[in-house]
């Protein structure tokens, strides 16, 4: 009995854990070019590629499965995740073709509606929920447009609920695809789900010319492909002295030309005009050299001889009278000029002066008093 309980706990043990671990984390797009959204499995046994009802904020929605996970994606609990509704039928299927025909329908419907009230906007898409309780229309624009006419006209026309969303170039580009400059389908409608910043600085940091034919994309906005490989030049560049800038190097001054993400290069440019081509490691063992020479060589003769002068020159304005000579001697700025301080005495001290002279001693009577002349 002892062994049979044992043989019974070790076959059934492994299968009451596998049960346990039955769901899993899925990846799913509403949309071919839509973003990931992601559930768990429940008690279902979904595999890549099926299509699954999930209920969402706005109806049910038919997603397809584009991932299959163990965990949750970082920065996200699994706790939080809610479960699918169900796996997708036959007659789900059928209706998720219909909306597609429905969609198409009302893509024509809804441009003759914008060029019979000449409306300055641009149908991109139309998408048909699964259980056609609303229909979104996306356009671009280029700026804003009063379509509360052509709303009324597409109530009148499907009995649902409709919205008008403006996108912008980069969304219009991403639902409709395009070749790029690279002669491959656009990394939007491939693979990208979120548009991340592309600034000029990337181009600049790149080293590319600063053509907009070259470094723009079909949506006429910087590529977004600038921004694949920033990290890799910015942790390239923090290893290498800046373009531009000037060193005292054990062959001389020089000066920084260019640097090379793809050779590990940087190339200089020497005193006699000659430019250089050095690895990353040979330029750091000429920066310790130059940093050493620096410090251990003593000054060249001329440097020396100008030191001295200056020495002079300090000494003498530390005698008497401030005089100095050579090189030392300061030059007066140009500047306004100073008035004579000395011809511009007032009178009275001169006066002064010439009373105060031997010879001229004499005192001036005291001034009378009225009230005692009147006394």
């Amino acid at each position: 009995m002892a062994a049979g309980g044992f043989q019974y706990a070790g076959l059934f043990a492994p299968v009451s854990s596998a049960r346990c671990r039955m769901s899993h984390v899925l990846g799913l797009k509403f949309r071919t070019h839509g973003s990931v959204y992601f559930f768990t499995s429940g008690p279902f046994v979904v595999t890549l590629g099926d299509f699954v009802l999930v209920k969402t904020e706005q109806g049910m929605g038919l997603a397809e499965v584009t991932q299959v996970r163990e965990d949750a994606p970082p920065g996200m609990a699994e706790a939080d995740l809610k479960p699918i509704y169900r796996l997708a039928n036959e007659e789900d299927i059928a209706q998720h073709r219909e909306n597609q025909d429905q969609a198409r329908e009302a893509y024509r419907h809804c441009r003759g509606c914008i060029q019979e009230r000449q409306l300055d906007m641009r149908l991109v898409d139309v998408e048909v929920f699964h259980d056609r309780g609303k229909i979104v229309f996306y356009f671009t624009a280029p700026g804003r447009i009063d379509f509360r006419e052509l709303v009324k006209d597409l109530v009148k026309a499907y009995h649902t609920r409709i919205e008008l969303r403006q996108i912008g170039v980069r969304h219009e580009t991403q639902m409709i695809g395009a070749l790029g400059n690279c002669g491959q389908v656009c990394c939007c409608k491939r693979f990208m789900r979120k548009f991340n910043p592309v600034t000029i600085k990337m181009a600049k940091d790149q080293n590319l010319f600063l053509n907009p034919a070259k470094i723009s994309g079909i949506c006429g906005r910087l590529l977004c492909c600038l921004g694949f490989e920033q990290h890799n030049y910015e942790e390239f560049q923090g290893r290498c002295p800046k373009i531009g800038k000037r060193f005292l190097t054990a062959q001389g001054p020089v000066r920084i030309t260019r640097t090379n993400l793809f050779r590990e290069t940087v190339s200089i440019q020497i005193e006699s005009g000659e430019e250089k081509e050095l690895s990353v490691e040979e330029w750091n063992t000429l920066r310790a050299g130059a940093s050493e020479l620096r410090g251990d060589a003593p000054p060249s003769p001329a440097r020396g001889d100008a030191d001295a002068d200056h020495t002079a020159g300090e000494a003498g304005r530390g005698h008497a009278g401030g005089q100095t000579s050579g090189q030392g001697q300061r030059k007066k700025r140009p500047g306004r000029p100073r008035p004579n301080r000395s011809s511009q005495q007032p009178a009275q001290q001169q006066g002064q002066a010439g009373q105060n002279a031997p010879g001229n001693d004499k005192r001036q009577a005291p001034t009378p008093d009225p009230k005692q002349n009147q006394e």
